[in-house]
């Protein structure tokens, strides 16, 4: 029985919204037509969304295909950025990965563009430890469907789904997943069965509930 553990990005694996705000205003700060810095506050409510919906949401005082273009021009300098200076890792992250390595199948699925997974593996280091990975930016899925992508082209047999934001268990049961809330990040899921609020307790939450 293949066994996997599909994770969240932000506010599950690392809090990279700080370094993403940095490169987003160097952007900002070279627009004719859009002068509103980014927060880390703003980033942080944005976290989860997909990258249409960031665009119409935060860049919603020009038209919808400047805003489009506004955004790729950000996450282009994003991806740059990150593969340069990384994000903050959730604590004992790659001891974590590295045990649950052993016995699952690890894969991510953010609602990212594409490279920001990559630029969060490259940096950290951390690309023994994740088997696959699938976004927004790879496919213009939603997330329910990159979950199911996953899953069926890995064969697995069981999977468990860990995020941070109540999108991520809405997409989550759509997928027909168990979901496992990261309670130590950006969003409340209060109606979700299971919870951690450290990475550490991922293995004991999985094993004790036999959830997969």
């Amino acid at each position: 029985m293949k066994k996997g553990i599909i994770f969240d990005l932000d506010g599950t694996l690392w809090d990279s919204a700080q370094a993403v705000v940095d490169s987003w205003n160097v952007v900002i700060d070279s627009l004719p037509d859009f002068h509103k810095k980014i927060t880390v506050e703003d980033m942080e409510s944005l976290m989860g969304k997909t990258m249409d919906d960031i665009a119409f949401t935060y860049f919603n005082t020009v038209s919808r295909d400047r805003a489009l273009e506004i955004l790729q021009a950000c996450m282009d300098y994003e991806n740059e950025y990150l593969e340069k200076v990384g994000g903050i890792l959730y604590p004992q992250l790659e001891q974590v990965l590295a045990d649950l390595s052993k016995d699952y199948f690890l894969a991510i699925v953010s609602n990212c563009q594409r490279g920001y997974i990559e630029a969060f593996l490259k940096f950290h280091k951390l690309e023994p430890y994740f088997n696959d990975f699938e976004c927004f930016g790879n496919t213009k899925q939603e997330k329910d469907a990159n979950i199911t992508t996953v899953v069926k082209r890995n064969g697995l047999s069981k999977a468990v789904y860990v995020g941070d934001v109540l999108g991520d268990y809405l997409s989550t049961t759509k997928a027909g997943l168990p979901f496992i809330w990261a309670e130590y990040g950006f969003g409340q899921v209060p109606q979700a069965k299971y919870k951690i609020n450290a990475l550490t307790q991922l293995r004991t939450c999985i094993e004790e509930s036999e959830i997969i």
